[in-house]
């Protein structure tokens, strides 16, 4: 019972982390990678398509990178698509290529996404510590039915204490390593 719970919490925490790994890679650094046009779609014979299902996404160098469609008459549409999204690129197209270079950032920029990788980070924490909240409550709970022991649920309790401590550290450590990541010139 109680190493299920502690289980239980920890996949949890973990997919906590993920999540965040996966929010922090959105936030954008001044080198360009793939994963930033994860979540465009593009209008595919009427239908929102993510782009990576119509066209050919690759580096190009450590600034731009390459959106080659898999059909001639999407190359405008994957153009507009880009620029119409909320991640301020200006992509230019030659011939079946769409180039979409990364724009330096300004000082001001950098600082407004710390702004946005503490508010994941913030968001990610309060995660964890629900799910020590949940299960705690769920120990506590077994407690009353009288199916642990009471030293069994302290020691589990403080189980699942160093496990939240670990994972909120963890959070810690992929902020710090973003937010130098994006002061990085």
């Amino acid at each position: 019972m109680i190493a299920e719970i502690k289980k239980n919490t920890e996949q949890k925490m973990l997919k906590s982390l993920e999540s965040l790994k996966h929010d922090l890679a959105k936030v954008r650094t001044g080198r360009a990678h793939t994963g930033l046009l994860d979540h465009i779609h593009v209008d595919y014979y009427g239908s929102p398509v993510p782009i990576a299902q119509v066209a050919n996404l690759t580096l190009l160098d450590a600034r731009t990178i390459g959106v080659q469609p898999w059909e001639k008459n999407m190359v405008a549409k994957v153009e507009k698509a880009i620029r119409d999204s909320d991640l301020g690129l200006n992509p230019a197209t030659q011939g079946e290529v769409i180039r979409v270079p990364m724009p330096a950032l300004t000082e001001e920029r950098r600082r407004e996404l710390i702004k946005v990788v503490k508010h994941e980070g913030e968001n990610a924490k309060i995660a964890i510590r629900n799910l020590r909240r949940d299960a705690i409550s769920h120990l506590k709970d077994a407690l009353k039915k009288h199916e642990i022991p009471e030293d069994d649920e302290r020691r589990a309790q403080d189980d699942v204490q160093k496990l939240t401590d670990r994972y909120v550290a963890e959070v810690d450590r992929m902020l710090a390593e973003k937010e130098k990541d994006l002061m990085a010139v």
